[in-house]
């Protein structure tokens, strides 16, 4: 099963932005990332947020906690479990969380130029 990670990304304030979470999603030996402005979910029912979609990450992301290099913060993992594929393509990702204590059904699309959105159910 591919596993998941939800880390709250600590930025100083000499960054290009502030403070935010990173979905990490694992596919094919890299994770999938999109940068979240909140956390997505504490709140209950749908909800709906306008991400960005970051580069690939590595793997060891899915346990790293701790500072980064280069000046760029901290990161602590807020969630962490296994999910599974519905949909993965370049402009559209679909996944249902199995495990961690995470639940629900994501869906992440990417709408003009490099906005994305993502909807949780």
């Amino acid at each position: 099963m591919p596993r998941y990670a939800l880390l709250h990304h600590g930025c100083p304030a000499t960054y290009r932005s502030g403070p935010h979470w990173d979905l990490m999603l694992e596919r094919d030996g890299v994770l999938r990332t999109w940068s979240l402005p909140e956390n997505p979910w504490p709140a209950e029912g749908p909800i709906t947020l306008s991400v960005d979609r970051l580069a690939d990450h590595r793997i060891v992301y899915l346990d790293y906690e701790g500072p980064l290099s280069g000046d760029r913060g901290d990161v602590e993992r807020v969630a962490a479990g296994e999910f599974e594929w519905r949909i993965c393509e370049e402009e559209r990702a679909v996944v249902r969380i199995l495990s961690g204590p995470l639940t629900g059904e994501l869906e992440l699309v990417r709408t003009v130029g490099e906005w994305w959105l993502l909807w949780r159910a």
